[in-house]
Parts: structure tokens; C-alpha cells; sequence
């Protein structure tokens, strides 16, 4: 019934007003803190804030969204709709190759330190940083620009089925299968230098363990979180491709994909921060002021001294 959908596009207007306040709020206190505290003083910070600040604007075109599937109509004009569409490829795929970016970078910090130190400086990070957005404007614009709001929704003006498979399939690539392939090999392969270099000579401190379990925690997180989010988001894309008509109940489950492909940018700073000992206590700082002065209320931040490997205050993130 009509009320029935009034209801189903209410609740879905909220939930993306939730996650576009929560997706803000969440990075812009991460950027604050590498800013603020931090001050970009390794490569991987320098990952993180060029993540956040690439979720934060992917936030941003999310008010847009939400309002063309509430109205079932969008009013902000065909400029708008290139405008807004081009920025959100922009920011989705630097998002995602940070998060890539990010995959390699853990490696080379806990698998072999010394030997890939000086390609793990704040300049080399913001140097490849740079890369990546210019790579994300490439990657994206052949498609976003194809977007048009002169049938009155912002959807791509679809030129052929073939073509339409051909830039789904190209997304999909660069967009999911490539990172999710680089950042399932970078996190096993970490995994397994860190479990042969155990087996060879067990530490003395039992603590470097713990280092192992957090970082195995963190590695399912990362891949089964990523997966969750955008998986459904590409296969829906592809079941688009034949639906003879949009089905009520396929367009409803459509924008709810759509929102949770946005909901992964919340997602970033507890996977990407929160997991690090170092923005904990950022965080407690920005947070907490009194913390500072109270030691009760003192951040118990857990460091690793992996005395087998000769690298000692090893964190998760930073």
C-alpha cells in the first residue's frame, strides 16, 4: 500500500541520515586527531587520514542520494548530477585504495622492517597518496560523467547493455575483486611470516602473541567487513541488467545496498583507528580533556615488545 512505502522510504531517510551524521562525525575526529595530535608522523597516519578525509566526502554526496530515493525524483539540476556523481567515484575509490594501500603498508611495518623502512616514510605515504586520488579521477571519470538527470532521476544514461556490463565488470575490478585480492594477500601473507617466524624461534615474551591474535581479529574484520559492505552493492548492480521492470521489492532491496556500501565509511574509523593503541588514546585526548590531568581516567594503551623479530613498541596502525 502507499502507506507502506511512505513508511519503508521514512525509515530508509532516516537510517541514511544516521549513517551520513555517524560517517562525519567519525572521520572528521579521526582527521582531528592526525592534525591535531598526531601530525602525520608516520606513513601509516598519513594512509589513515587521506582515508578519512576520502570517507568524509563520500558522506557528503549522501544527503543527495537519499533525497532523489525518498522523492523518487531529483531536483538539483543535470549539473549537479555530474558534479555530485564524479565526487563520489572520486572519494569511494580513494577510499578504497587507501584501504589498499594500507593492506601493503602493514605488511612491510611487522613482516620485515628494516628492509622496507625508507619506502615507509611520511613522504613516500603522501606521495602515493596523491597517486591514488589522481588514479581514482581516472578510474572513475569515464563513468560518473555518463550520468545524466534529464529523465528526471540521476542514473547513467545507458548507452547498450554491453556497454553497461562492460563499466559494471570494469568497476567491479578495480573497485572490489583487485583491492579485495591485494588485501586478502597482503594480510595471509603477513600472517604466515608472523606464525613461521614464531615456529622458528617461540618468543620469550608471551605478549608478542597477543600481537598475533589482535592483528588475525583485524585481518577478518578488514576482509569480511569490505565484503559485506560492497559485495551486494556489485551483484545487485548485475541483477539490474535483467530486470525487465524495477520490482517493487528489487528497488527497495537496491537502496538498501546502496546505503550500506555508505554505512562501510562509518565503518573505517573503528576498524582503521579504534584498533590502533595510538588513536585510543588521541581519541581520549580530544574526547576525554580531563583525562590528561585525572589518572583514573588514563588511556591503558597495550604495547607489543616482539623481542623474537628485534622490533620493540610495535602497534597495530601506527
Amino acid at each position: 500500500t502507499e502507506d507502506n512505502i511512505d513508511g519503508y522510504g521514512i525509515t530508509m531517510a532516516i537510517l541514511y541520515l544516521v549513517v551520513c551524521i555517524l560517517g562525519l562525525a567519525g572521520n572528521s575526529l579521526v582527521i582531528v586527531a592526525i592534525l591535531k595530535l598526531d601530525k602525520m608522523s608516520s606513513s601509516t597516519t598519513v594512509y589513515i587520514f587521506n582515508l578519512a578525509v576520502a570517507d568524509g566526502l563520500f558522506m557528503v554526496g549522501l544527503p543527495f542520494i537519499a533525497s532523489q530515493n525518498f522523492q523518487n525524483h531529483w531536483m538539483f539540476g543535470d549539473t549537479v548530477c555530474k558534479v555530485v556523481m564524479v565526487l563520489d567515484g572520486i572519494n569511494q575509490f580513494t577510499s578504497i585504495f587507501c584501504l589498499t594501500a594500507m593492506s601493503i603498508d602493514r605488511y612491510m611495518a611487522l613482516a620485515d622492517p628494516l628492509r622496507f623502512a625508507r619506502w615507509r616514510t611520511p613522504r613516500w605515504a603522501k606521495i602515493v597518496s596523491a597517486l591514488l586520488w589522481l588514479l581514482s579521477l581516472l578510474t572513475i571519470l569515464p563513468m560518473a560523467l555518463h550520468f545524466s538527470a534529464e529523465r528526471g532521476l540521476c542514473i547513467p544514461d545507458l548507452v547498450s547493455d554491453a556497454w553497461w556490463l562492460g563499466i559494471l565488470s570494469y568497476t567491479f575490478v578495480m573497485g572490489f575483486a583487485l583491492p579485495f585480492t591485494v588485501m586478502t594477500a597482503s594480510y595471509a601473507a603477513l600472517l604466515l611470516t608472523l606464525r613461521a617466524r614464531r615456529l622458528r624461534a617461540p618468543p620469550v615474551n608471551p605478549e608478542s602473541h597477543r600481537l598475533e591474535r589482535q592483528l588475525t581479529n583485524m585481518v577478518v574484520a578488514v576482509v569480511v567487513v569490505f565484503g559485506v559492505c560492497w559485495l551486494p552493492f556489485y551483484t545487485f548492480n548485475f541483477c539490474s541488467l535483467y530486470q525487465t521492470g524495477m520490482v517493487l521489492s528489487f528497488a527497495r532491496a537496491f537502496e538498501f545496498v546502496v546505503l550500506l556500501s555508505y554505512s562501510w565509511s562509518c565503518a573505517n574509523p573503528i576498524l582503521y583507528a579504534c584498533l590502533s593503541d595510538t588513536f585510543r588514546r588521541h581519541f581520549r585526548t580530544l574526547l576525554c580533556p580531563a583525562a590528561k590531568s585525572s589518572p583514573s581516567m588514563q588511556c591503558n594503551t597495550e604495547r607489543y615488545d616482539l623481542n623474537d623479530t628485534g622490533v620493540r613498541d610495535v602497534t597495530i596502525l601506527a
